[in-house]
């Protein structure tokens, strides 16, 4: 049977908030378990939650960064479920009345041509705890609740199923992820549990309309781990229906170790969930005021700074497109150029996607952690384009700078 695979991404994101999404208890990662708590996130009976006016700022940033209807009437609904982690037996959520809607991301799709994939939908939800089942490398045969991850704020953003491939996938992420780091609303560190993804996938017969049977595939912690398990279950299902089975509607887990999916639960419906209205939250109704002052914040965004890179400092598409597709890396890129002057971005850009690049890398340091600075970088360009050293005697100017982090 000729298949093709039908792909929908639901990306949790961490809003960039001081504090939780009803209550004063941090946001700060990393603290002490259950030290960042308190009656209302820990869900003891007769607390009322009361909402951070920052978190929905931040959401209704993203969904006009994504180019969302953002709907000036939105409510919370109680999202019912028992875990140990959800102290209240349900998560506060939204689910038919959410704060944005129908946005888009444009990116370069199989076959190098542009594609348009859609957002359904952003909503704003609590997060739940967290289990532990290990403590360092001591596997336990009990498992442990930390509630300080418990009321996190979070964006959930919801795609269409208009992705083809796992590499359709990770560049749609790859794009998600730009955009919220340029808007601000996130740090959207996947080690910290900042963005998180779960995959549906499917089959259907190619040409065919109607969607195939979907999994869910949870416990994706890098994208990385989102191409490698969305290319596992698209082979899994191949096996399944090409040898007259069934693909059974399921939410599995990715496991990095063994590079499979395994299945962990029927997957639920809406129904299931018993969802309703949150009684002890009134509704969010935004002024035409607030949304205007929102708008008019929003920054430059990666398609609109690589136009201006390509216009303005004559870079290529590839070389522009590498340097906006991480915030700090385009910043780190004009402030050198703004040193070194306009008519040094191209040797400029050259340098920081080759040289500085390729030593990060190896390093494992980011671009905020460079011993070479924006200024150094200018100076050392000067030095070459005023023949001052070669080429090939930068290099090993190059080398101590980033050895020593001295100027060149």
């Amino acid at each position: 049977m000729n298949l093709e695979p039908v792909i929908g991404l639901e990306v949790h994101v961490q809003l960039k908030t001081e504090s939780k999404l009803f209550c004063r208890c941090s946001t700060l990662f990393g603290a002490t378990p259950n030290s960042q708590v308190c009656p209302i996130c820990c869900g003891h009976p007769g607390v009322l939650p009361y909402l951070n006016k920052k978190a929905v700022e931040l959401l209704v940033r993203a969904g006009l960064g994504l180019g969302c209807e953002i709907a000036p009437h939105s409510v919370f609904s109680r999202k019912q479920y028992f875990y140990p982690d959800l102290p209240k037996a349900y998560q506060i959520s939204q689910f038919d009345l959410p704060l944005a809607r129908h946005g888009k991301i444009e990116i370069i799709g199989d076959g190098g041509k542009l594609k348009t994939v859609r957002v359904q939908r952003i909503h704003l939800e609590e997060d739940a705890g967290k289990l532990l089942h290990a403590i360092g490398a001591r596997e336990l045969d009990y498992s442990l609740v930390d509630l300080n991850r418990s009321s996190i704020p979070l964006a959930e953003c919801v795609s269409e199923p208009d992705l083809a491939s796992p590499e359709e996938a990770h560049t749609y992420l790859t794009a998600l992820k730009a955009i919220l780091q340029y808007l601000d609303v996130s740090d959207c560190d996947m080690e910290k549990g900042s963005l998180r993804c779960d995959a549906n996938v499917s089959l259907k017969p190619v040409g065919h309309k109607i969607l195939g049977t979907r999994a869910e595939i949870k416990n994706l912690n890098s994208f990385k781990s989102v191409k490698e398990a969305i290319y596992y279950e698209i082979k899994r299902q191949h096996e399944v229906l090409n040898t007259q089975g069934r693909v059974v509607q399921e939410t599995r887990l990715w496991d990095e170790a063994r590079g499979v999916t395994e299945s962990m639960r029927s997957k639920e419906e809406a129904h299931d969930y018993r969802y309703f209205p949150e009684p002890d939250l009134i509704p969010i109704n935004l002024t035409t005021t607030f949304l205007d002052s929102v708008r008019a914040a929003l920054p430059e965004l990666p398609e609109m700074k690589k136009n201006r890179f390509i216009s303005d400092f004559k870079l290529t598409d590839y070389d522009a497109a590498v340097l906006v597709g991480d915030k700090a890396l385009a910043g780190f890129f004009e402030a050198a150029v703004a040193k070194a002057g306009s008519e040094a971005a191209k040797p400029v850009s050259n340098w920081i996607t080759t040289e500085l690049a390729g030593r990060l890398n190896a390093a494992k340091k980011s671009i905020s952690d460079s011993p070479v600075t924006p200024e150094a970088l200018a100076q050392l360009v000067g030095l070459i384009q005023k023949g001052t050293i070669t080429g090939k005697t930068a290099k090993d100017v190059f080398s101590e700078m980033f050895e020593t982090g001295g100027a060149p």
